[in-house]
C-alpha cells in the first residue's frame, strides 16, 4: 500500500506494543516509513529482531530516517513493563505517540476458564493498555500534546464463539478510551480506539483459515475484500497525525462493514 504522508509524524517518538508480528509489525513499518522514531515491545524475540534488522537496513530509503528499536518485554509483568518504559524514555525521550496494540485472541470455552485463566487473559488483553498509557502520560502532559491509540476488536459486536474473555477485554478497552480521553484531554492528549475487523494476518490465516470461513467473512461484509494489516495501519497513521487534531474519545472501525453472518 502507498500510504499518505503525514509531515507531523516525521521525527515523532512512537511506541508500539506487540510490534513484532501481525498488525503490530505493519504498524512499526508504517510509522518508520513516515520518518518517526519507533520503539516497539514484544515477546516474539526472533521475529522482532528480524523486523528491526530489516528496517535498519533500509534507513535512507522509503522515507525511513530512523532505525526502529526493539525491547523484549512481557506486558503482563508490570514490573518488567515499568522498567522497559523507563528505558525507552531514557533511550529516545518522551513518547509522543503510543499504540496499544498487543493482544492474544486465544480461544476458550466457558467451562475451562479458571480464576487464573481469567486474570491471565485480562492481563494480556486489557491491563497493560492502561499502565502503558499511565507511563507515557506525564511526559505528554509536560509537552502539552500526545496521542494514545488503543486497539479494540469487532469481535464483541458480533458475539463470536469461544472468545468470551477476549471480547470482555476488548469491550472494556472502549470504556478505557473514553475515560482516558476525558481525563487527559485538558492536557492536549488525544485518545482514540481503533477497531479492526477480520484482518488477514499470518496468525489468522494459519490458525483459522478455510475456504468456507473466508467466504463467510466476505459475505458478511459490506465490501467484498478482506481487511489487510496495511488498512489498519493507514487508519492509525491518520489518527496519530495532526490531521486528526480534533479527534478524541471515539471508536474508529476498519472492518469493511462487517455485520456478522
Amino acid at each position: 500500500m502507498a500510504y499518505a504522508t503525514y509531515p507531523s509524524l516525521a521525527g515523532q517518538r512512537v511506541l508500539i506494543t506487540g510490534g513484532g508480528t501481525g498488525i503490530g509489525a505493519t504498524l512499526v513499518e508504517a510509522f518508520v516509513r513516515q520518518g518517526a522514531q519507533v520503539a516497539f515491545v514484544d515477546i516474539a524475540v526472533e521475529a522482532s529482531r528480524a523486523l528491526e534488522a530489516s528496517l535498519a537496513a533500509r534507513v535512507g530509503q522509503d522515507g525511513i530516517q530512523h532505525a526502529p528499536r526493539f525491547y523484549p518485554c512481557d506486558l503482563t509483568d508490570l514490573d518488567a513493563l515499568a522498567a522497559t518504559m523507563a528505558r525507552i524514555e531514557q533511550d529516545i525521550g518522551t513518547v509522543q505517540v503510543l499504540l496499544n496494540n498487543a493482544a492474544n485472541d486465544k480461544r476458550h470455552t466457558v467451562e475451562e476458564v479458571s480464576p487464573q485463566y481469567w486474570d491471565d487473559s485480562l492481563a494480556v488483553n486489557l491491563r497493560h493498555q492502561f499502565f502503558c498509557a499511565q507511563a507515557v502520560a506525564p511526559g505528554m502532559k509536560a509537552a502539552g500534546t500526545g496521542v494514545i491509540l488503543n486497539f479494540g476488536s469487532i469481535s464483541w459486536y458480533l458475539a463470536l464463539g469461544n472468545l468470551t474473555l477476549y471480547m470482555t477485554a476488548k469491550a472494556a478497552i472502549e470504556g478505557l478510551t473514553r475515560g482516558l480521553a476525558r481525563d487527559l484531554g485538558a492536557d492536549g492528549i488525544r485518545v482514540n480506539c481503533v477497531i479492526p475487523g477480520s484482518v488477514r494476518t499470518e496468525r489468522q490465516m494459519t490458525l483459522w483459515y478455510s475456504p468456507e470461513a473466508e467466504q463467510q467473512i466476505l459475505n458478511a461484509q459490506c465490501l467484498p475484500q478482506r481487511v489487510e494489516p496495511e488498512d489498519v495501519a493507514a487508519l492509525a497513521l491518520f489518527l496519530a497525525s495532526d490531521n486528526a487534531g480534533r479527534c478524541s474519545g471515539r471508536d474508529y472501525f476498519v472492518d469493511a462493514g462487517w455485520y456478522g453472518a
